[in-house]
């Protein structure tokens, strides 16, 4: 090929490397959380009588610096680096790129501060506020920009298959989070959801469940798609198993997001509709894995010795696993012992670590040295670590499925007289405490294997040579009237705005055969006329209530079965969360249900409980809150709030609105009144203890009135 067809060209690996180096830093930030909240667990001291590290608070913090600080941050490293060389051309823009680099740790540094402050939009990995929503929406829509830009200037004839991966994320995720993070502010960091009760919890999860599934996984396999035989040197196992693969995954997974939602106030048929949908994601998962894995076969020599290999096999056995246990706790009779336990959390780090810890490291391993010229410090600090996280990871997620198990087994257990086995709830909690500090040993280990590779990727980096040159490659220019004799799949591998839109029409079938129901049909939820809104002092009790992340803990919703009845009452009715903005179901009960905790106990049950919950239950590992003993209740942000509600539905009247705040103080004063017999001054009347506890003693009420 003569020298004057081919045009000389350029990698920016200096983006790619700062994204590098963040994965490994934020790594070890949402690890340290993660310790914290696993010692918190096992002994409540550890939330130190803080305000700002309770548990309720630490908990979102953890999940978004895993999520999109550490793997967020390793899933751009690894598209840079491999979208580069897979399409032979520089990234769209060079300014795109840093602005997308330091706008997402703006981003994350958002959060790192807003989080622990209870500024939260009490969505499950959808927490952070309306300001940081549409920062992250700006910064996604650059990083479409550059690499779509990118993929229009590419020498390479067709895209491969780890494209198609990136292309079904970086469309599907800005689609997922557009459309759960639709609010109405209240004031710079306060909103509320446009959605409410069942269609939040729809939304919510829809969106929650393909968080995972095009934020932690699609990416993920672009990434192994090319990581995998580039480190083996040797091509994919099979072409087609990986088409197979990509389009039945990308279609099949939009529609499970109603397994989070089993035995809840979701229409039947929509449940029923995301357990089919996900016992039939074993499929396509096991493909991708099949196929990571065959792609090894005949090397396994030197998988015991290279640590990188020994990461992704992990990962791939991981990801395999993960996949498995998703749709078995799935299948309803499954998820009515496993959900609200311990096993889901055991579940979640199988493939948080298991999955994306163990493939971004043997992605840096391939990557570092390569970025900077250089061999790795240490491989025998890397298998050191390789075995320690193995070793934590086994603890966490074995203790952890037995806590659960030992949880739903507990919980469901009722004698030959009709009677709960154990009635109380800190019952089961005491008998899994000493899984709490098995998981914490674990978790201790993981870490630790953290700040091995934070070591070693910095002596690594250290040991680089000093050199500023870009190395210069030459290709052809793409022509792209080559397409014309080639057929199907092939053919569309060189199409890419069909394929874009094929990919995008792929994720909204599912989407708009689930939401439309939600919506626009009028049986999607019977109403009931006896449930009311929230008075204005309950409106600021529940906002502290999320403030604190109580809904980490507790959920509000009763499922259809005897034992639950024998605990809580009747089943939660979806009327009952019309007016929820945000709906608050949970996903964890750490502590019991209070979807009908309203009347249960006196005022003063709760006034010293939150002050100390052990005097009122011994055993509790609930932190104390005392910092609402001494805040003052924000009267004077009520008749705001209570506006933007009405617009987003609850039928506020005017007069309610303007008469806001004396209403919620005449009620404080009753409340306050009520419980002067049991030494509370009413002087605390304006304290945001009192307002919480009208928003607990209001939970359930309506639902018993109108028996």
């Amino acid at each position: 090929m003569s020298e004057k067809n081919l045009e000389t060209f350029s990698y920016n690996d200096g983006v790619v490397k700062k994204f590098a180096i963040a994965t490994v830093v934020w790594g070890v930030v949402g690890m340290l959380a993660g310790v914290l909240l696993a010692a918190q667990l096992a002994d409540w001291r550890f939330n130190f009588g803080l305000e700002w590290i309770t548990f309720g608070r630490l908990r979102p913090l953890h999940t978004n610096a895993i999520i999109f600080a550490f793997v967020g941050n390793a899933i751009f490293a690894g598209i840079y680096h491999s979208t580069q060389r897979l399409l032979k051309a520089r990234m769209f823009s060079d300014t795109l790129s840093n602005i997308h680099f330091w706008g997402w740790q703006l981003i994350i540094v958002a959060a790192a501060i807003t989080l622990p402050l209870g500024i939260t939009a009490a969505k499950e990995y959808a927490e952070l506020e309306w300001p940081i929503d549409i920062l992250i929406t700006i910064i996604w829509v650059v990083f479409a920009v550059n690499f779509f830009g990118t993929l229009k200037k590419r020498r390479e004839k067709h895209i491969y298959v780890s494209i198609w991966f990136y292309i079904s994320t970086i469309i599907t995720v800005a689609l997922l989070h557009i459309v759960n993070s639709i609010s109405i502010p209240v004031d710079f960091m306060k909103s509320y959801p446009v959605y409410a009760g069942v269609q939040d919890a729809l939304v919510q999860w829809w969106y929650g469940h393909n968080a995972v599934a095009f934020f932690l996984t699609t990416p993920v396999l672009g990434l192994m798609y090319y990581y995998v035989p580039k480190a083996i040197n040797r091509p994919v196992y099979s072409y087609r198993l990986s088409i197979v693969h990509f389009w039945s995954l990308i279609f099949i997974y939009i529609w499970a997001g109603p397994h989070h939602l089993l035995y809840t106030a979701l229409p039947e048929w929509a449940q029923t509709l995301g357990m089919v949908f996900s016992l039939m994601l074993w499929a396509p998962s096991w493909g991708g894995m099949i196929n990571g894995l065959l792609t090894l076969r005949g090397a396994w020599n030197r998988v015991r010795e290279e640590s990188l290999l020994k990461f992704f096999v992990t990962a791939l056995t991981f990801y395999g696993m993960s996949t498995f246990e998703g749709p078995l706790l799935s299948i309803k009779s499954v998820s009515s012992l496993g959900h609200y336990t311990d096993w889901i959390v055991g579940h979640v780090h199988a493939g948080g670590i298991g999955w994306n810890y163990m493939f971004a490291a043997g992605m840096l391993y391939y990557m570092v040295p390569k970025l900077w010229k250089t061999k790795i410090f240490s491989e025998k600090l890397a298998k050191t670590q390789f075995w320690t996280a193995t070793l934590g990871l086994s603890m966490y997620y074995i203790s952890m499925v037995v806590a659960g198990i030992t949880q739903g087994l507990m919980w469901r257990a009722v004698d030959d007289k009709g009677q709960l086995v154990y009635p109380n709830f800190v019952e089961t909690v005491d008998k899994i405490v000493p899984m709490y500090w098995v998981r914490l040993i674990g978790g201790i280990l993981v870490f630790s294997s953290m700040l091995i590779m934070l070591y070693n990727i910095i002596k690594t980096i250290k040991s680089a040579p000093a050199t500023k040159e870009e190395e210069k490659f030459k290709a052809k220019a793409l022509d792209h009237s080559a397409y014309k004799d080639e057929k199907g799949h092939r053919k569309l591998e060189g199409m890419t705005a069909v394929f874009t839109i094929l990919a995008t029409v792929a994720v909204l079938v599912g989407t708009i055969i689930e939401f439309v129901p939600a919506f626009l049909s009028k049986d999607f939820i019977e109403l009931n006329e006896k449930v009311k809104p929230y008075t204005a002092l309950e409106v600021a009790g529940r906002d502290i209530y999320i403030r604190e992340g109580c809904y980490n803990c507790h959920s509000q919703m009763i499922r259809p079965m005897v034992s639950e009845y024998l605990r809580y009452g009747e089943a939660t009715q979806a009327a009952e969360t019309v007016y929820d903005h945000p709906f608050q179901w949970g996903s964890k009960r750490t502590g019991p249900d209070l979807a009908r905790i309203g009347g249960k106990y006196p005022n003063s049950w709760h006034y010293f409980h939150m002050k100390d919950p052990r005097q009122v239950v011994p055993g509790s590992i609930m932190p104390e809150y005392t910092w609402l003993f001494g805040k003052k209740t924000q009267y004077e942000a009520l008749p705001k709030k209570l506006k933007v509600l009405k617009a987003v539905g609850v039928p506020y009247t005017q007069a309610q609105i303007d008469n806001s705040i004396e209403d919620a103080k005449a009620q404080a004063l009753k409340i306050t009144q009520e419980m002067s017999s049991a030494g509370v001054s009413e002087k605390m009347q304006n304290k945001q203890i009192i307002a919480l506890i009208a928003y607990l003693q209001r939970l359930g009420m309506d639902v018993k009135e109108s028996k």
